[in-house]
């Protein structure tokens, strides 16, 4: 998700993309956020992507990502691989989650102080802000801020928005050590870490913007306060969870804290390790009789499911008590996804081999966008090199911008431009790979 609320900071509406792109070979956009603006979706029948992989991000937007699927989402394998129906129909994978930006609008209610009998709404509420929240904010801050969410209550919501859409996955999800919150509507910028110059100034009351979904930063000030480290984690790990119950893919938001990232996926993931084998055992095994190709999701133990003949039945796992149907395929559920998408990339090479590793038991891929991946030197810098460690089988772009139409497929097919070149890749290779490394993504 890129810091602006419509296109991001810098970037105008692009040129129609040009007539010597293969548009025919069915690019997707593997991160995007049309919703914000949602007067651009009625352009999406007629854009020259394939397919949009829409995310939801916080409270306002869930239901409008649901709305837009409901009209235009992909409904099996099948319809990816062909060309669009007639109208648009089949032109979104939706996904639903929570951004780490707003992830102090939850709280844990699982690990959450039991409600004294003089405890209040509002006092929970401050408790809850304080806990989470670096600096602790006032008063005025925390009278500004919506009441907190149960995770509970948005982790039940969500798995039902998944299942309802049929093709779906979590997203966008992740951690960031760099965002701050905005000054909330109304409230003067005072107190620890502000320059002399800015305390006592006042955030204007809100102003209606219908062209622009609420709840984003809509141009406000940042305030000196950001969500603690371990509470993002705990709001990460349970849609990542919920992600490897439901069998269903995940997009990752990841910022200055690819470490801490990567170790909380280990940490789901450790114990399901694939086992490495080495060459000088595979030279041990009869010909004929090796099989050292890597297993995925669709492998599964004895105790996995199918769907049944019967109306709604499923076998169930001992260990699991909550099966759900996952597009009618055999599924174990897992406390990890089976595929994970890191959005716009923007680790080292050395960090993204770690995720590559042949013990992994989770498929991941990397996306890359212009937005992101091009707007600052640094980032710029290192592209290169970090789009050659990716293997050509986890390459996948975006757009990540906030509104849909020809600024969407312009930036689109610059970036698919721009890896092609990298990778040593004609137009029409290089989108056939990425399509099909899509396909891998959103159904494994």
């Amino acid at each position: 998700m890129c810091g602006g609320d419509a296109i991001p900071s810098g970037q105008t509406p692009a040129a129609p993309t040009s007539s010597d792109f293969p548009w025919h070979l069915s690019l997707a956009d593997a991160h995007c956020h049309p919703t914000d603006t949602m007067a651009s979706i009625a352009s999406i029948p007629s854009m020259r992507a394939r397919v949009l992989t829409i995310m939801a991000t916080r409270s306002q937007d869930q239901d409008l990502v649901a709305s837009v699927a409901s009209k235009h989402a992909i409904r099996d394998r099948a319809a990816l691989a062909s060309g669009p129906a007639e109208g648009g129909t089949d032109r979104v994978v939706p996904a639903f989650g929570w951004h780490p930006w707003f992830s102090y609008q939850l709280y844990d209610d699982a690990a959450a102080v039991e409600r004294g009998p003089t405890t209040t709404t509002e006092e929970l509420k401050a408790k809850h802000y304080g806990a989470v929240l670096s600096p602790a904010p006032d008063d005025a801050f925390v009278a500004g801020l919506p009441d907190p969410v149960p995770l509970s209550q948005f982790l039940a919501d969500t798995r039902r928005r998944v299942l309802d859409a049929g093709v779906a996955m979590i997203g966008e999800v992740g951690l960031d050590k760099a965002f701050r919150l905005p000054w909330p509507w109304g409230v003067s910028q005072g107190g620890a870490g502000q320059e002399e110059s800015k305390k006592g100034e006042q955030q204007p009351q809100q102003q209606a913007t219908p062209e622009i979904t609420p709840g984003g930063r809509e141009g406000r000030m940042l305030s000196p306060h950001h969500v603690r480290m371990p509470h993002q984690v705990r709001v990460l790990e349970a849609q990542l969870r919920l992600a490897g119950e439901l069998g269903v893919p995940v997009s990752v938001h990841g910022v200055q804290a690819h470490g801490v990232l990567f170790d909380v996926l280990a940490g789901l993931w450790k114990g399901y390790e694939k086992e490495v084998v080495s060459r000088r055992k595979q030279k041990l095994v009869a010909p004929g009789a090796e099989d050292f190709s890597s297993s995925d999701e669709d492998e599964e133990d004895d105790d996995g499911f199918e769907l049944s003949d019967g109306e709604g039945g499923f076998g169930q796992p001992k260990d699991w008590p909550r099966i759900a149907p996952v597009a009618g395929r055999r599924y174990t559920p897992k406390p990890f996804p089976p595929r994970v998408c890191l959005h716009s990339f923007s680790g080292s090479p050395q960090t993204l081999k770690q995720y590559v590793h042949p013990a992994v038991p989770a498929k991941v891929f990397f996306s890359f966008s212009s937005a992101i991946n091009l707007s600052t030197a640094g980032g710029a810098g290192r592209f290169g090199d970090v789009v050659r460690a990716c293997p050509d089988d986890r390459v996948l772009v975006e757009s990540d911008l906030h509104c849909a139409g020809d600024a969407m497929d312009s930036v689109l097919e610059d970036i698919t431009r721009r890896v092609c070149e990298i990778k040593g890749w004609s137009l029409e290779e290089g989108v056939a790979r990425i399509r099909k490394n899509y396909e891998e993504f959103v159904f494994g």
